[in-house]
Order: structure tokens, then C-alpha cells, then sequence
């Protein structure tokens, strides 16, 4: 009861009109959709509970950051993702309001869809999204589905690809996404991206080139500059998809605390070992950077530009255009016919060593982790 009536202040503090659509009137469900929310379907509390089998724990796709996911199949057969916010969680309600109005002013083949959520009111505020079957990247490179060979390097290279025109759309659109991440990369059967989450996402108002906030997103991939100066802009999402690559080339978590004490963070990991030429220590083995000169070229082209995402001052890196451009260029150059598709090569070769003769850049705080940050997300 209590969570409902804040979620209606909230909503008449940030009502887009003074409306009267906008305020509690015999039509309050409409009313919802009006100010905030334009033709995003309702759906009933009971209408959820029946599809997700009372919420059972059997269903459950994963924990949120300020929910817990579940599977579910809509009386028309449509299969769905329930996103169920926690229970008295008043911090939250307005990340669930924020979900709601970026995605419905979005619609791009690799970013998920929403198909609607509870009204005011109902018993519990829910969201409904279309179901990705596949989990999510971070479950296929080094979660409950890696297998060595499960995942080879044409499809985490379209992977790759497919992210980052998800994040070049949204920043066309001055939508930072601020929690980019494996766990936030889901996969349908075909392994196609579908970019979710969007729950600490912010929408830029027109010529503004960065928001001042406290920083929030995940450890391992929170943009250090963002972190120390309180300044969120575009480039911020670009530091957390060079971590992204980095984790394609190497199958290995952002953050793992069994490593040695340098790198428990893979940012620092990944710069260090590729300005010391020392790139294959850190590429996952499985993936035919020794045996394969087309695979080698490219994860050797994707950690360079990784390396170029991850400078510790946002002018050093590229913009998500940019990096679009360069990951088309680097899939393409993989698939022409002019090399050869197996050679042994040295790894000192000068066709492959990166930036070998800058001076490493100062290395991303492994502490510049937000107190705020998001647990993992998946389903």
C-alpha cells in the first residue's frame, strides 16, 4: 500500500503535462499510461501470477538490481520475462519508472522489447519483456553454460558488433545505458544480442555533454573518470564495452578475486599484458588465436580497440560510432578470402603486435567501483 502511494507521487512530481489525464481520476490505470507511460499495454496482477505459476522459484530467470526475473507464458502462448521488483523496495520505483520510459521511446532489432507492466494499481509492480531464450553472454564465456568451443570466435565477433550498434543507437538518441555488461547481454537461439536492463539508464536533455551523478553501475566496469569526478557522459558506456571485448577475447569475469592481486581487476589485466605484447596470455586458448591467422588478426584488431576504450581520460576514447565502424572493419577484413586461413605465427610479428611503442596509460583504479553499484542481471 505504502509503495503504491509513493509510486504516485512519483508520478505526478514527474508528470510530462499538468494534464488532468496525469492525476488521480476514476481512470487512474489509463492515467498511468498518459503522463508516463503512452500506449504501453497494462497488464493484471493475476494476469502475471497465472503466467509465471504464482511467481514459483522453479521459474526464475535471474536477480535484477532491483528485481527478481521470471519466466512466464501470456494466456495468448506469447513466452515472457517478468521482472518483479522487491517487495518494499521504495529506492527502486523510480529505476522501475526510468526502465518504462527509455524503452518505450526505443526500437532497435538488438536491444530487448518491453511489452508492458502492472498498473498503479496493482498488488505489486511488475514489468513484462519479451523472453530471450539463450541466457546471457557472461553465461555462455564463463557462467553455468561455458563449455570450451561453445561459443567460437565468429559469434562472440558478431556479438561484438551487434552490442555496440545497440549502444551507438541509444547514445544517437542521448540515452547513456550506464550499466553495460556481459550479464545485461542476452542471447536469443541464434545468438543474436538483445541489450537489456536499463534501469540506471539516463536520458540526456538536448546539448548537454555530460550529467553530474553519483556514479552507479557494476564493478569491474564502471568508467574510473566517471567514478573520481562525478561526470556521467556517452564515453562512460564506452570504458564498460572495452571491458565487454575484453572479456570476449579472454573468457574471463571483470572482476574475479582469486586473481592475483593486479589483476583482479581484467581492465588492468588487459592493458598491462597488451602493451607488453603479451596478448596471448590473455586470449582464451580455445578460440584459435595460435593456429588461426584470419581469428588471430582479428581478436588482435579487438584488443587494440579495447585497449583504445579503456584509457583512463573519456577524450582518449573512441565514440560508439567509431567503434561500430572499426568492428564492421575487423569482421570484414576476417572474412576476406586474400589470407590464408591457417598460419603459425610468431607473437612478436609485426603484423600482430599492438601498440607497441606508446607508453602504457595510466592503469583504471581497481577501487574506482561505485558504492552504488547493480548486481548482476540476467534473463
Amino acid at each position: 500500500m505504502y509503495l503504491n502511494s509513493y509510486v504516485m507521487s512519483y508520478i505526478q512530481s514527474r508528470s510530462l503535462s499538468s494534464d488532468p489525464s496525469s492525476k488521480d481520476t476514476e481512470k487512474g490505470s489509463h492515467s498511468f499510461t498518459q503522463s508516463i507511460i503512452p500506449g504501453v499495454h497494462l497488464f493484471s496482477y493475476e494476469e502475471l501470477e497465472e503466467a509465471t505459476n504464482y511467481f514459483d522459484p522453479s521459474k526464475e530467470l535471474g536477480e535484477g538490481g532491483f528485481g527478481t526475473v521470471y519466466f512466464g507464458k501470456l494466456r495468448d502462448g506469447r513466452s515472457v520475462a517478468v521482472k518483479r521488483l522487491y517487495e518494499n523496495n521504495y529506492r527502486r520505483v523510480a529505476q522501475f519508472m526510468n526502465e518504462i520510459k527509455i524503452l518505450t521511446r526505443i526500437d532497435h532489432p538488438n536491444l530487448v522489447k518491453l511489452y508492458g507492466c502492472t498498473s498503479r494499481h496493482s498488488r505489486e509492480l511488475l514489468l513484462v519483456y519479451e523472453y530471450i531464450p539463450n541466457g546471457t553472454v557472461a553465461d555462455h564465456i564463463h557462467g553455468e553454460r561455458s563449455k570450451p568451443g561453445t561459443l567460437p570466435w565468429h559469434i562472440r565477433m558478431n556479438i561484438a558488433v551487434e552490442t555496440a550498434s545497440a549502444l551507438k543507437f541509444l547514445h544517437l538518441r542521448d540515452i547513456i545505458h550506464r550499466d553495460v555488461k556481459t550479464n545485461n547481454i542476452l542471447l536469443d537461439s541464434n545468438f543474436r544480442v538483445k541489450v537489456a536492463d536499463f534501469g540506471l539508464s539516463r536520458l540526456f536533455p538536448d546539448h548537454v555533454t555530460h550529467v553530474s551523478t553519483a556514479p552507479q553501475g557494476t564493478p569491474g566496469y564502471v568508467d574510473p573518470e566517471y567514478h573520481e569526478c562525478y561526470q556521467l557522459t556517452n564515453k562512460s558506456d564506452v570504458y564498460s564495452f572495452g571491458v565487454v571485448l575484453v572479456e570476449l577475447i579472454s573468457s574471463l569475469p571483470a572482476v574475479d578475486i582469486t586473481r592475483h592481486r593486479h589483476e583482479i581487476n581484467l581492465a588492468n589485466m588487459a592493458i598491462n599484458k597488451i602493451h607488453n605484447q603479451t596478448l596471448q596470455e590473455l586470449v582464451d586458448p580455445n578460440l584459435g588465436f595460435e593456429s588461426d591467422f584470419k581469428v588471430r588478426k582479428m581478436i588482435s584488431g579487438v584488443a587494440e580497440l579495447a585497449f583504445q576504450c579503456l584509457q583512463s581520460s573519456k577524450e582518449m576514447r573512441p565514440t560508439m560510432e567509431e567503434v561500430v565502424e572499426t568492428l564492421k572493419d575487423i569482421q570484414s577484413d576476417g572474412k576476406s578470402k586474400s589470407q590464408p586461413e591457417v598460419m603459425d605465427i610468431s607473437s612478436t610479428s609485426d603484423d600482430v603486435v599492438l601498440l607497441k611503442d606508446d607508453p602504457p596509460p595510466p592503469s583504471p583504479d581497481s577501487n574506482a567501483i561505485s558504492k552504488t553499484t547493480t548486481p548482476n542481471t540476467s534473463g
